[in-house]
């Protein structure tokens, strides 16, 4: 598949890996940083969605999207644990369930912009899913150097891999993309029960906050690796 992904934030926070453990397949090892896991709650859009062989499907081709994820590894090769996925494509949600093994939801979305501000707002109503809302504002800021291997910027934001598990079998993904072209970025709001959803409490503190205005990326099907 092909995707542009933008309008995105990347809101970080560091906590024990084993808060995440009980909520992660065995198959997979948490992937950490300095000793610490992080989880990441991500607002954004897309648009130009088609799979490689069509034309974007009307309706299908552009949407909003919030996904509360962590780091993972399998066999050494590191990737991408979704929690969830919130989105406001009911067909979308079908397809990336059906053949991702994904745990999408149903939600009503917004997002507006007013010169640097970008106003993000989203309520599931998946019954399918517990109840979550997440409300934020922030301010887009100046560019950041590119993160090179070894950085945390790195760690959070450079994975080339989904994983998904059905069946106690391990699915994989491949992604590619340019590197990230990241931004500062300030919260003005927050609001969010997202990682409560899942029986988590959003860790204290401030998160880590990475912005960036968009990039284009290749998707491609599951592959079975256990």
């Amino acid at each position: 598949m092909y995707q542009n992904w933008g309008k995105l934030l990347f809101m970080h926070w560091a906590l024990d890996p084993e808060i995440l453990r009980p909520l992660i397949p065995s198959q997979l090892s948490i992937d950490t940083f300095d000793g610490k896991a992080w989880i990441g709650v991500v607002p954004f859009t897309m648009w130009g969605i088609r799979a490689s062989f069509l034309p974007p499907i009307p309706g299908t081709s552009a949407f909003h999207e919030l996904n509360v994820r962590t780091y993972v590894h399998y066999d050494g090769v590191p990737g991408v644990w979704f929690f969830s996925l919130d989105a406001e494509n009911a067909l979308a949600i079908w397809g990336a369930r059906t053949f991702y093994y994904l745990p999408y939801f149903n939600a009503r979305m917004s997002l507006k912009q007013e010169s640097d501000v970008i106003d993000y707002r989203s309520t599931r109503f998946d019954k399918n899913g517990a109840a979550a809302n997440f409300a934020a504002q922030w301010m887009i800021g100046e560019p950041l150097p590119q993160t090179g291997p070894g950085s945390l910027e790195f760690f959070l934001t450079e994975r080339y891999c989904l994983y998904s598990v059905r069946r106690d079998r391990v699915y994989r993904s491949r992604i590619w993309h340019e590197p990230w072209p990241l931004q500062k970025a300030t919260l003005d709001s927050y609001q969010s029960t997202m990682s409560e959803a899942l029986g988590i409490a959003t860790p204290d503190g401030a998160p880590l906050l990475h912005y960036a205005e968009s990039i284009a990326v290749d998707i491609w099907p599951l592959k079975r690796v256990c």
